[in-house]
């Protein structure tokens, strides 16, 4: 009885941090939870990282015309294999960016996928990644007729005071500090950078909802 108790608590404290989510961090309407976790699962599959593509969401008006270190980058992240062959290349991306995607995979491979004739296979280049985590806050979500138009805010945490001086840096996108805040605060960051949006870069980004999955069209500021 007392575990069954227990676990209603432990349930009841997630719902009621998802409404909060919903609620103080998202501005939006007629959007349910399931809905914006959905959208934000998406979101963490095409958001990259800007030591790798120079920028963790470009800018585009078709996919077709992303910038193609950050589309293949993006279907490397989601495949998470060393070895891949050129065909789950094709399918990963015609997975995540819908089937009006037409880039093709160049057959030489990228700079951070080397092909190997001896088994034509593609081998993933280890990537170093610095102390700053590129994130994104969900700010808005509005309904369209094939989708959503989602609003995010872009910002940095910065982790290399974390150990020594137990804090947390929150930068924008140029990496100009914004705040500090105790590692224990961590929970707090969503609400931090809400209330920081005015000096936070913001992107709009639509998504069309396609055989009950979604695909970015567009990508603009």
């Amino acid at each position: 009885m007392k575990k069954m108790i227990v676990i209603i608590v432990i349930l009841a404290i997630i719902f009621v941090g998802m409404i909060a989510y919903k609620n103080i961090v998202i501005k939006t309407s007629n959007i349910g939870i399931q809905e914006i976790e959905k959208i934000e699962n998406y979101m963490k599959q095409i958001y990259m990282w800007k030591e790798v593509t120079k920028e963790a969401l470009p800018c585009f008006e078709d996919i077709n015309q992303a910038d193609e270190t950050w589309i293949w980058e993006v279907v490397q992240k989601n495949l998470e294999e060393y070895e891949i062959s050129y065909e789950k290349m094709g399918e990963k991306a015609k997975e995540l960016f819908g089937n009006n995607f037409n880039k093709e995979f160049p057959k030489e491979g990228t700079k951070n996928l080397t092909y190997n004739e001896e088994n034509n296979l593609y081998y993933a280049i280890s990537v170093e990644l610095d102390q700053q985590e590129d994130m994104f806050l969900l700010n808005k979500i509005d309904k369209i007729s094939h989708g959503y138009e989602v609003e995010i805010i872009e910002y940095l945490e910065d982790y290399s005071q974390a150990i020594a001086e137990n804090q947390i840096v929150i930068r924008d996108i140029e990496g100009k500090e914004i705040t500090k805040i105790n590692v224990q605060e961590e929970g707090k960051i969503n609400e931090i950078v809400k209330n920081n949006a005015e000096k936070l870069n913001k992107k709009k980004i639509v998504l069309k909802s396609e055989n009950e999955k979604l695909h970015v069209e567009k990508i603009y500021q």
